[in-house]
């Protein structure tokens, strides 16, 4: 049922639902962005040997199921995702090539929660908040 995960010292089953959004909540998640932000934290998560088991982009929210090792801490392996994928992002898709400081793409906190028993549950959720959240505003706008 459950793949534990195996290190020298330890057996693991560590999975976290992260969720962080771009600076001031802009929706500039939109577009070409979007289809390659995937890609992005993809090729991050393999660098620091973290695997990204579910993950979804909203226009100004991002949702990822992570594994993290024991040795990573959630903390340093969230500032290494929003830091590394801000630089990616700002020399490939807005066209700087250095990202001077002040250049902010993300916002500074992300929210965090631990997934055990429920994890399948978890990964619905990502897979399908936005089709929620459509539904939702269409109840919001027919006034029920």
């Amino acid at each position: 049922m459950r793949e534990w995960q195996s290190q020298a010292h330890v057996k693991h089953y560590c999975r976290y639902h992260i969720v962080f959004v771009p600076k001031y909540r802009k929706k500039t998640i939109y577009g070409v962005l979007r289809k390659e932000i995937g890609g992005i934290f993809r090729d991050l998560c393999r660098q620091y040997e973290v695997e990204l088991v579910e993950g979804h982009a909203m226009a100004d929210h991002i949702h990822m199921l992570l594994m993290i090792p024991p040795k990573h801490s959630v903390a340093h392996t969230v500032g290494f995702l929003k830091g590394k994928s801000a630089i990616r992002i700002f020399r490939e898709y807005q066209q700087v090539k250095r990202n001077f400081t002040g250049w902010h793409f993300w916002a500074r906190g992300y929210c965090v929660s631990t997934v055990g028993l429920d994890e399948q549950m978890i990964r619905d959720y990502i897979r399908n908040q936005e089709l929620e959240e459509k539904r939702q505003e269409q109840m919001r706008l027919a006034g029920l």
